[in-house]
């Protein structure tokens, strides 16, 4: 078995880097951790701290395709963030004017979830899970 110990980080490509900064830490609160110019690539990249470990990168780069989302594109679906308290989580980001999908129960655990998106379209997940649920 190769011995790899966690996801380390995830990488997106954004439409407008600022956008997307007050969207994931201002709304979603994950720490900036640093931010770097690349002049040579007409590019920026910001790090961002996940809770619970890791980092998410946010790329900018001129003139980037929109993301294939409907009908669904093969590649990366989405990225999901557990929660304690899924209806809290619901009234957050409608308090900061995130539309967030209808309540869905997931067929397999029996667990709520739903969807909403970041500023560039990406699917988003919130995932309640209890103790007994991990």
């Amino acid at each position: 078995m190769l011995p790899l110990l966690r996801i380390d980080h995830v990488a997106i490509i954004c439409s407008n880097l600022e956008a997307s900064r007050a969207f994931y830490a201002d709304i979603l609160g994950f720490p900036v951790v640093s931010e770097l110019d690349r002049p040579s690539r007409q590019s920026r990249k910001l790090d961002l701290l996940v809770p619970g470990g890791g980092r998410l990168e946010l790329f900018s780069f001129p003139e980037t395709p929109p993301r294939p989302s409907y009908p669904e594109a093969c590649g990366l679906r989405h990225l999901a963030f557990a929660v304690a308290d899924i209806d809290a989580a619901i009234a957050w980001l409608a308090r900061h004017g995130v539309d967030v999908e209808v309540l869905r129960i997931d067929e397999g655990t029996g667990t709520r979830f739903t969807f909403f998106a970041d500023p560039d379209g990406l699917p988003l997940e919130l995932h309640e899970r209890t103790e007994a649920a991990f």
